[in-house]
């Protein structure tokens, strides 16, 4: 039969945790990332139709401002 210490299978218990923990949170923030990169949150056809329910028809400028000002908050 096959005996293991009790401190051993303990620490051993508590490090597969941890290491599957860590390897989670990278997998979830890779897949996260790569899911952003493809469906934005928002986009320029979004901020027009924003523009137009308040009333507005934007600027192509003004577009492009907002877009950089989005992006550079990244």
């Amino acid at each position: 039969m096959f005996e293991i210490n009790t401190a051993v299978f303990v620490f051993s218990l508590i490090g597969l945790f941890i290491a599957g923990g860590v390897i989670g949170f990278f997998l979830a923030r890779y897949f996260l990332k790569k899911q952003i990169e493809k469906n934005p949150p928002i986009n320029e056809k979004m901020i027009r139709v924003m523009f137009q329910q308040m009333g507005r028809t934007p600027s192509e400028k003004q577009i492009r401002e907002i877009m950089r000002n989005i992006n550079n908050q990244k």
